[in-house]
């Protein structure tokens, strides 16, 4: 695959809150270069109008117009990330896919039959792995101070109402959003998979407590499983959390000590009780939250595009993603409701 000499050209489709982030990220990177927005939606002209660049309806306009891209963002409702990507790699175009990269593994594994045949590239948007308590923990995991894993609990209660789901929309639909394991909690899954691996005998109950005229899944949950590489977990998690979100958490307990990093975003050192083991100073405090980090993401693309790094978060492990959450949705479990 060739390097890219001169700026990254990227399009993004999906111009909701996330396709404008990538959107103002991207811009403010000065190896890359917006060439257009692709929306089915009328925007704001004013909206549009900042970024100066072409708007348009469809992917099929977009490519009939022949303007040149190099990477195109996936930022649609989660539905059609298979569907978009397919299309854009058949274009010879990588991709930058959103979380979940897809609501099921037979469309993730297309996705990736479909990119090694026309030597393409996937990144999949996990940015909750640069938060710097993530990290920091993924430092201790490899050089194996905290010893045998233990416990891992993972909790996520939000808050997610009529403001969130409004009519019309394509949140709360089962086939479009997928449920909250799949919109608000990918990411999580995806950091206990990064650092304690894969899971087995996975055990949970879901119940819907106040979205009833809202959604078409869940609101609350808890999971249980074993990791394949030792240890056993719970994932906790909760949409239905009045006004503000309340926290998203983990607590590891190993055999050299504990470890709690918490905050709305997993954004904070809590707890670092580990034997022989001093937290440096003002290394792992508060960060700005997940959103703060698609400022990696895009200048990973540009370093893969390039030749000077790998992909941090490969098709492979969105894959991997997937089918862990499928695999928790599948687990002879019935959707209690009121």
């Amino acid at each position: 695959m060739a390097h890219i000499s001169s700026k990254v050209k990227f399009a993004v489709i999906g111009f909701g809150y996330i396709g404008m982030r990538h959107a103002n990220t991207i811009l403010s990177n000065e190896s890359c270069e917006l060439v257009a927005l692709i929306d089915v939606k009328q925007q704001d002209p004013l909206a549009i109008e900042k970024y100066d660049v072409p708007f348009f309806f469809s992917l099929d306009a977009f490519f009939d117009s022949e303007i040149q891209a190099d990477v195109i963002t996936i930022a649609s409702p989660n539905g059609l990330h298979a569907e978009h990507a397919m299309k854009c790699l058949n274009r010879g175009k990588h991709v930058v896919v959103e979380k979940p990269m897809a609501l099921n593994k037979s469309d993730a594994e297309k996705m990736i039959s479909t990119a090694l045949s026309v030597n393409r590239q996937i990144f999949v948007v996990m940015q909750n792995r640069y938060a710097p308590p993530v990290t920091w923990i993924k430092g201790l995991l490899e050089k194996e101070q905290l010893g045998k894993i233990y416990l891992v609990q993972v909790n996520c209660f939000w808050n997610r109402d009529e403001r969130y789901y409004k009519a019309g929309g394509w949140h709360g639909k089962q086939d479009m959003d997928g449920g909250p394991l799949f919109t608000q909690f990918s990411h999580f899954i995806d950091i206990i998979y990064w650092l304690f691996g894969d899971i087995i005998n996975i055990q949970g109950r879901f119940k819907d407590y106040n979205h009833q005229t809202l959604t078409e899944f869940e609101d609350s949950g808890f999971v249980s499983f074993d990791f394949i590489n030792g240890g056993m977990g719970t994932l906790n998690y909760s949409t239905a959390v009045w006004n503000q979100n309340l926290e998203s958490s983990m607590t590891i307990i190993a055999a050299n000590g504990s470890i709690k990093i918490g905050g709305q975003y997993m954004d904070k050192v809590e707890i670092c009780n580990v034997k022989g083991y001093e937290m440096p100073e003002n290394d792992h405090g508060a960060s700005k939250g997940s959103v703060a980090n698609h400022q990696y993401v895009i200048r990973n693309v540009v370093d893969v595009l390039n030749g000077r790094a790998s992909i941090a978060t490969n098709a492979l492990e969105g894959l991997k993603v997937v089918d862990i959450i499928e695999r928790i949705y599948n687990c002879k479990i019935h959707i209690y409701n009121q």
